[in-house]
């Protein structure tokens, strides 16, 4: 299914941000090519087009590391129990309107595609029945379907969301332990990859606001995946697909050593 590349009209990108982390303590702050984490996050977004990136923090040290590189930033509150709420406590110290779209970059996602950020928020231009846009591509092997830390989705025929899981969906019944969909000789198969679902969303601002009120679902609850809440409260997910793994995210130390490395290669 095609999908639109660009954005049809103005977006914000909003940069959720906190300093707790189990395994990489400060980890916005974490040195990458001589800046702060967040701010190379944010650096990435403004090569979208983006007509704002804002840095929505936790904290007021995120906020001074933003300011000294020329990055807005703004306060929110320490408690929020998700991004989703602290994106909507950001739209409403931005002042954004309902009908504004927001697109939301995890801050520990320096190596991301500003291509893929302008493709998630041009969904919901392209398709006005979704509340939310975000992005998947193709899986490469089976043990990447079978991993539990590969969220996967499976779409409708329209390219929207029908369900979000840590299991292997679509489950090959009749061709088990093989990556059924990479044999071209297989029979009775549907033709198409399993998807990796990727963490880069897009909304309307209205919706975005609206997202922390709703009563949680039973599958986030079981999954652990936010995302499901809005298939649960009837709310329609458009896909972007795009052939391209995503970049590193960081997690750990040693995904941080990985982009480091990877930073120092291209300087």
């Amino acid at each position: 299914m095609t999908q639109p590349a660009t954005p049809a009209v103005p977006f914000t990108v909003l940069i959720p941000s906190r300093m707790a982390s189990s395994r990489l303590p400060n980890k916005p702050l974490a040195d990458i090519g001589g800046l702060p984490m967040v701010v190379q996050v944010a650096r990435r977004a403004q090569q979208s087009q983006a007509q704002r990136v804002v840095v929505a923090a936790d904290d007021s040290r995120i906020l001074e590391a933003c300011k000294a590189h020329q990055v807005q930033a703004v306060l929110t509150s320490p408690n929020h129990p998700s991004g989703s709420d602290r994106l909507a406590e950001a739209c409403e110290l931005l002042k954004l309107s309902g009908d504004d779209i927001v697109v939301n970059v995890q801050g520990d996602e320096p190596l991301i595609a500003p291509a893929l950020i302008d493709a998630v928020a041009a969904l919901l231009t392209a398709r006005p029945e979704a509340s939310m846009g975000t992005v998947a591509h193709p899986i490469a092997n089976l043990e990447s379907l079978l991993n539990p830390n590969i969220v996967k989705v499976v779409l409708d025929g329209q390219g929207l969301a029908s369900y979000f899981s840590r299991a292997p969906i679509p489950w090959g019944r009749d061709h088990l332990n093989s990556a059924w969909w990479l044999n071209p000789n297989a029979t009775n198969t549907p033709g198409f990859a399993p998807l990796h679902h990727m963490g880069l969303y897009s909304y309307r601002a209205r919706f975005l606001q609206t997202f922390p009120t709703l009563s949680q679902a039973p599958t986030e609850q079981i999954e652990a995946l936010e995302q499901l809440r809005a298939l649960w409260h009837g709310y329609r997910i458009a896909v972007h697909v795009t052939p391209d793994a995503p970049g590193a995210g960081v997690d750990t130390p040693e995904d941080l050593v990985r982009v480091r490395q990877h930073f120092g290669s291209i300087t």
